[in-house]
């Protein structure tokens, strides 16, 4: 396979900050995870404003990343992969909008939905197997979060103390033939058993397609919960390791780590299971909320710009999905 690079990153977060005061008042919620200071909710998150499009927040994340890099869109994005939580729209997938947005007419349009939480490294994987192969010489991988402030902020889901830990943002990356900013392996595993314990919910009964007042919401399968927290602690560690030794490496070359966001105790469990010290597993839980699979890049991005990777540090990006039927793991290894 040829080499190909990572070489650009950007992210979009609303301008909405929200307070826990939206959800719950000047009341302590009711659920005692919301007093633990590994389970609490997370200080602030964004929403997205009414109205506000998956394709218009990968044009906000993506247009600085080519002004950057000198460059237009047209002509430069021949294949771009879209995973967003809540599409616009029924039957379509926000690519070709996205892509009209941005000015450009890619040869490879792929809407992803599945991956979730895991769909970055997931989307990197098709990214340089189409460019490594020499179907194509460039990508746009894009990860759009949109649910919290659409699904989780409905007047009776937002009262449920789960409702206050997702937040909204748009994380993504720009691929090129070459080897400058190598992405290094990818690491998948499908666990296809488990894709049922997590799902669509309406306070109604009613699927959610089908008329009614009840209110839509997502919940794991509640007589499987310790299964699920087991399968989340496991899955993340077990993935990176497979990723190293692939790749000829061990967990502790890894420099920089950066996951999904879900909560503090897997954010501990995982570094710990790959003896990590907290530093080096990057964490934007408390400020952003759980991000789904844009927590991975848009974590990436703000650790560029802020300088907490570095040039020529090994970048671990990892992740699980829904209740554990899907995790992946990339490495790069950075150069900005």
């Amino acid at each position: 396979m040829n080499p190909v690079s990572l070489v650009g990153l950007g992210s979009y977060l609303p301008a909405a900050e929200i307070g826990l005061d939206f959800f719950f008042g000047d009341a302590v919620p009711d659920d005692p995870m919301s007093n633990s200071p590994l389970f609490r909710q997370p200080t602030t998150r964004r929403h997205v404003a009414p109205g506000e499009r998956a394709a218009e927040m990968i044009r906000a994340a993506a247009a600085p990343v080519f002004e950057r890099r000198g460059i237009s869109p047209a002509g430069n994005v021949e294949v771009l992969i879209t995973n967003v939580l809540l599409p616009d729209a029924l039957f379509t997938g926000c690519g070709a909008e996205a892509a009209d947005l941005l000015g450009c007419t890619p040869e490879w349009v792929i809407d992803l939905h599945n991956g979730g939480c895991a769909s970055f490294p997931y989307m990197l994987k098709l990214a340089r197997t189409l460019i490594g192969s020499g179907e194509a010489r460039t990508a746009l991988v894009c990860n759009v979060q949109n649910t919290a402030g659409q699904v989780f902020a409905q007047p009776g889901v937002r009262r449920q103390p789960h409702a206050a830990v997702p937040g909204d943002g748009c994380g993504v990356a720009y691929l090129t033939a070459g080897g400058h900013s190598p992405v290094l392996g990818v690491e998948t595993r499908n666990l296809p058993e488990f894709a049922m314990d997590l799902g669509p919910a309406t306070t109604d009964g009613r699927r959610f397609w089908e008329p009614g007042a009840g209110e839509l919401d997502v919940r794991f399968a509640e007589d499987r919960t310790a299964e699920i927290i087991a399968r989340g602690n496991a899955l993340v560690p077990e993935v990176v390791g497979d990723l190293c030794k692939r790749i000829n490496v061990s967990p502790a070359d890894i420099d920089v780590l950066i996951t999904n966001q879900p909560n503090r105790i897997f954010l501990r469990t995982w570094r710990a299971a790959l003896g990590l010290e907290p530093h080096r597993h990057l964490d934007t839980f408390d400020r952003y909320g759980n991000l789904y699979g844009a927590g991975a890049p848009v974590t990436f991005a703000d650790a560029v710009e802020t300088g907490a990777v570095k040039d020529g540090d090994l970048v671990v990006l990892a992740g699980f999905a829904h209740a554990g039927d899907f995790a992946a793991a990339a490495a790069v290894r950075w150069h900005s």
